[in-house]
C-alpha cells in the first residue's frame, strides 16, 4: 500500500534538503551557478514544507473527529 501521505511527504521534503546540500557548499564558496541552483531548490523545499504542514492539519483534524 505504500507509506501514509504525511510520511511520504516528509521523506520527500527530507531528500529536496539532502540533494540541495552540495550546491549549498558549492554557493557558500562563491559559485554562482550553485546559488542560483540553491534558490530554485529552497522554492521546492519551501512547497514541500507547505504540504508537509497542511498533512498534519489533516492528521490532527482527523483525530479530532
Amino acid at each position: 500500500m505504500g507509506d501514509p501521505p504525511l510520511l511520504s511527504d516528509y521523506e520527500h521534503l527530507r531528500e529536496l534538503v539532502e540533494a540541495t546540500a552540495d550546491d549549498v557548499r558549492k554557493a557558500s564558496g562563491g559559485n554562482k551557478a550553485a546559488g542560483t541552483r540553491v534558490r530554485k531548490a529552497m522554492q521546492e523545499i519551501k512547497d514541500a514544507a507547505q504540504t508537509v504542514r497542511k498533512r498534519v492539519l489533516e492528521v490532527r483534524s482527523q483525530e479530532t473527529t
